[in-house]
């Protein structure tokens, strides 16, 4: 398989926490879909409900937009039901190293 150096590079120097916000993001975005699909409802719809753009809401559904915790309760209320749950048992997708405090 051909790879790209760059994106290569990208990949090795992106920390931990950026592959996971990548992953969770994409993950929500995919979630969306489903319910979307789910629904029989389109983005279009969504937008609608949200009193947004299509334009807005297709950004959000890209997979590489930030959502804010306000913003993924605002599409669970709009398609009543959960986008994230959150649960005690949560697992994450990467170990993260612990923090270590710098001595003085």
């Amino acid at each position: 398989m051909k790879t790209n150096r760059v994106m290569d590079e990208i990949r090795s120097t992106t920390s931990p926490e950026m592959k996971m916000q990548m992953e969770m993001s994409v993950a929500i975005a995919n979630r969306i879909y489903e319910i979307l699909e789910a629904k029989g409802m389109s983005q279009k719809d969504l937008a609608h409900r949200l009193g947004k753009t299509e334009t807005e809401v297709s950004r959000w559904l890209s997979g590489t937009h930030n959502l804010t915790l306000a913003t993924i309760c605002k599409i669970s209320a709009a398609l009543g039901t959960d986008v994230v749950k959150v649960t005690s048992q949560y697992q994450p997708a990467y170990e993260l190293e612990p923090m270590v405090a710098a001595e003085s």
